[in-house]
């Protein structure tokens, strides 16, 4: 049975009183859409704004604490030249910078040996094939942890160069008598193209579930390109040992079974991110996804609730909003709803990318946040074993 009635909508479309047709399938599917809406305001205004509006801390306790960077490098000789003279001229009283040069057969020793001429900071591990032993990133990772000298460790990878010369100094100043781990920001350079937009509205992402739900008490994960950590931790809880296993997961999974609201803080000053250079084709980035995302299914389960529910949610609105312009159901109220969400949504997201350095994204942030959503369940319905993914 069809229904008439008289209904007001929000001012933001239309502001007049006009009959709507409520027929079961219409109810559905202006019920589902509220739902959905109602779900992505929880995420943005309880978990996303809260970070986004977080004001820096202005004053923390400094103690300059002596610092060890472990980088893990395979044939990475360009970038260990471009990128590591940065590193090791860090305004910082004392640090070392530890290259574990993982098996490489490009000239990364010689670039290596002569760059360790110059600055006496440097210390170099170096790694040999063994074909009775495939090891993955964490054992080399591993190696340098252990040849460090200092308990703060500062890790990174050889094609992240820092925005500054304090990039050691910003992490460092989070660590307080509780502090045990400092997640970094790692963002991606600006190339023209869209793939190069989606990378980085992705990377972005990434960064804000990590650093809200941090910021909430309820960290799940870092980036190796700028994580921190003490080696007490490390070795206390028996390194990665629990997943050595696995290819992956040497920064999010040991974060994950290991940060809590006491020991984690986050660091997002510009002053303290690292830049890294994104993949130029789109296999290269999917390839480097899989890997990340291999290791997914092995969070607690709390974590992969609150993202799931995240990203389907935030599908499901969008597969309903079409839906509903398709079938001609009440366009005022769906519009309302929509362009609610979309005011919301760009409000959110703009005030985070200014805090991420990446406000270019903000305009279409509503097209982009569809595809990062499909994209993220279509990753996971055809992610490899985790086993059967490598490092490099």
């Amino acid at each position: 049975m069809n229904i008439r009635i008289k209904m007001f909508s929000l001012p933001i479309f239309f502001y007049q009183t006009m009959p709507i047709e409520l027929t079961p399938l219409s109810i559905t599917l202006l019920a589902v859409l509220t739902a959905t809406f109602l779900i992505n305001c929880a995420y943005l205004f309880l978990l996303y704004n809260k970070f986004a509006f977080k004001k820096q801390e202005e004053s923390r306790l400094v103690k300059n604490e002596p610092v060890s960077i472990v980088i893990c490098a395979r044939n990475e000789s360009a970038n260990l030249e471009k990128n590591l003279p940065a590193i090791l001229e860090q305004d910082y009283p004392e640090f070392e910078v530890i290259v574990v040069n993982d098996c490489s057969y490009d000239d990364s020793k010689d670039v290596l040996d002569a760059i360790a001429a110059k600055y006496k900071n440097l210390r170099i591990v170096q790694l040999e094939e063994n074909d009775k032993y495939r090891h993955g990133k964490k054992f080399a990772l591993t190696l340098g942890i252990k040849a460090s000298k200092y308990d703060l460790l500062l890790l990174t990878d050889a094609d992240c160069l820092p925005l500054s010369n304090l990039w050691v100094a910003k992490m460092v100043e989070n660590y307080n008598n509780d502090t045990e781990i400092v997640l970094g920001y790692s963002p991606y350079s600006k190339q023209s193209g869209f793939l190069n937009k989606f990378i980085r509205f992705e990377t972005f992402m990434t960064a804000l579930n990590y650093l809200s739900f941090a910021n909430a008490g309820k960290p799940y994960m870092g980036v190796g390109r700028n994580l921190s950590y003490r080696k007490d931790l490390f070795f206390r809880n028996k390194g990665f040992a629990s997943h050595m296993h696995l290819p992956s997961g040497d920064d999010d999974l040991f974060v994950n079974a290991h940060a809590t609201a006491l020991n984690t803080r986050i660091e997002v000053s510009k002053e303290a991110a690292m830049l890294s250079e994104p993949k130029n084709t789109f296999s290269e980035f999917w390839q480097q996804k899989r890997r990340h995302m291999s290791v997914g299914k092995f969070y607690k389960p709390y974590h992969k609730c609150m993202l799931s529910i995240r990203t389907i949610n935030a599908l499901l609105f969008y597969g309903v909003f079409i839906a509903a312009l398709i079938l001609k159901i009440n366009y005022e109220v769906v519009l309302t709803i929509f362009g609610l969400h979309l005011i919301f949504l760009t409000i959110t997201y703009r005030k985070a990318m200014q805090k991420l350095q990446v406000q270019d994204l903000w305009f279409f942030s509503f097209l982009y946040d569809f595809v990062y959503n499909l994209y993220l369940v279509l990753m996971t319905l055809v992610k490899p074993s985790a086993s059967k993914v490598r490092w490099k």
